[in-house]
């Protein structure tokens, strides 16, 4: 067993939100192969992964109110509370502002309380880089990133007046197996299969990509970190390869790894309303935590399986 295993014989419990999503799924997966008692909070209509890891989860329905949420988190009685679920905009128009709400502030605190009520204090939250653009202390760069952010102040409240031990993880672009989101190498992927022109910027934004894998991991870490009490109030990493590239390099590898033709028609769209052009860098990775597999080899695996 590694670090996120139990090292002692009694049983972990955790408590996952949004493990209907790709981080969220192999997370679920992650803690289920390590022995841990693994429940999720979800909606009568949440469509489950079909790996056979979420044949052993005890589910826990979710209707929209706080009472249900305080029965949710009342029936699993978690060591910890991985806090994934969101709704991921780029760009926001009025209509989506309710669901925005709903989902990354009102949700959370419903979650955050219902832990107040039941006497549970430990919480892993997911963050985003893009609370940080031009690579400033606070600087949303869409709305999504803004209530991310009033997330982690309602948090705060709950750190500081009911001793609340969390450690948030902001993420940046994930990338791996299983990935049913329209992110750069399956939009590649499409293009390759059907030789379809794809139009793109100028491709000079930098992303920093990360494989799942090593994501998972993170979360896994800093797990251990609360387990052991080693975290006195709150603690806030990112979850950074270190080493972010251009959009038209990562196009390059692509083509390089996978042997795929690409017609791509550069810069034929503008960048979209504050594009991400430079990652941010001046977040402290999570203690013990570094990136294990390169976008080659990551890329490569991915390949494989697809074969």
């Amino acid at each position: 067993m590694n670090e996120f295993a139990q090292e002692s014989s009694i049983q972990k419990v955790a408590l996952v939100t949004g493990a209907t999503g790709f981080v969220g799924s192999h997370l679920v997966k992650r803690l289920v192969q390590d022995g841990w008692k693994t429940h999720i909070v979800c909606r009568t209509d949440s469509q489950l992964p079909t790996s056979s890891e979420f044949t052993e989860i005890a589910k826990h329905i979710y209707d929209g109110s706080t009472d249900s949420m305080i029965k949710c988190v009342a029936e699993a009685k978690p060591d910890i509370v991985f806090h994934l679920a969101s709704l991921f905009l780029s760009q926001h128009e009025t209509k989506d502002v309710n669901d925005l709400i709903q989902s990354n502030v009102l949700f959370g605190n419903q979650l955050l309380d219902a832990m107040r009520v039941n006497n549970v204090s430990k919480l892993i939250n997911t963050g985003t880089s893009w609370q940080h653009y031009n690579n400033e202390d606070y600087n949303p760069v869409c709305l999504y990133a803004a209530t991310k952010q009033a997330f982690e102040t309602l948090l705060e409240y709950y750190v500081q007046a009911c001793n609340f031990k969390a450690i948030t993880l902001k993420l940046f672009d994930t990338y791996g197996p299983d990935d049913p989101r329209p992110k750069i190498f399956n939009l590649l992927n499409k293009a390759a299969i059907t030789g379809q022109p794809l139009d793109m910027s100028a491709g000079e934004q930098l992303i920093d990509l990360v494989h799942i894998d090593d994501v998972v991991e993170a979360f896994s870490i800093c797990a251990q970190r609360l387990l052991e009490n080693e975290v006195r109030q709150k603690e806030i990493y990112a979850v950074s390869s270190g080493h972010a590239l251009p959009l038209k390099e990562l196009v390059d590898i692509y083509v390089k790894v996978t042997g795929q033709r690409l017609n791509i028609n550069w810069g034929s769209r503008a960048y979209r309303y504050r594009e991400v052009m430079n990652t941010w860098n001046n977040g402290k990775i999570p203690p013990k935590w570094k990136k294990k597999i390169n976008l080659n080899n990551g890329l490569t695996k991915l390949v494989n399986l697809k074969k």
